[in-house]
């Protein structure tokens, strides 16, 4: 089934009357919020309800987005790295303080804002953000 719609439009001040003429099924979803009324725009498709641009070429690759994450210094952090604190974090909620220089061993690599889990000796379990840390 193939829809076929027309959108009027005008253009500047000579209220010239445009019509577009888009086909909805030939065009994928969109792969961020799953919409269905995608376009094409120049050599990118476009979803008007989250505004999220793709290429057709990338759509047509299905490459899986893989997040690397990486420390301050731009080396990639794996999960059972040790890494080193580069500056003085204040521990949220207590007065504690993550000082810099500190050592953290066997870390694991979690989705979110903070994106490593760890535990430091004598404060315990923990998150850390990955750009206050460096791969030694």
């Amino acid at each position: 089934m193939e829809y076929t719609v027309e959108i009027p439009y005008t253009c500047g001040k000579a209220n010239r009357r445009m019509e577009s003429i888009i086909h909805m099924s030939s065009m994928p979803n969109c792969p961020k919020c799953n919409s269905e009324y995608t376009y094409e725009d120049g050599q990118l498709l476009v979803c008007p309800e989250c505004a999220h641009e793709w290429s057709l070429e990338a759509d047509n690759e299905n490459v899986e987005d893989t997040k690397v994450i990486r420390d301050a210094n731009g080396n990639v952090l794996s999960d059972g790295d040790t890494v080193t604190v580069i500056k003085d974090l204040k521990v949220k909620g207590s007065s504690l303080v993550v000082k810099q220089g500190t050592k953290v061993k066997n870390i694991r690599l979690i989705d979110g804002d903070h994106d490593i889990d760890c535990k430091i000796d004598s404060l315990g379990a923990m998150k850390l953000k990955s750009e206050f840390v460096k791969k030694i």
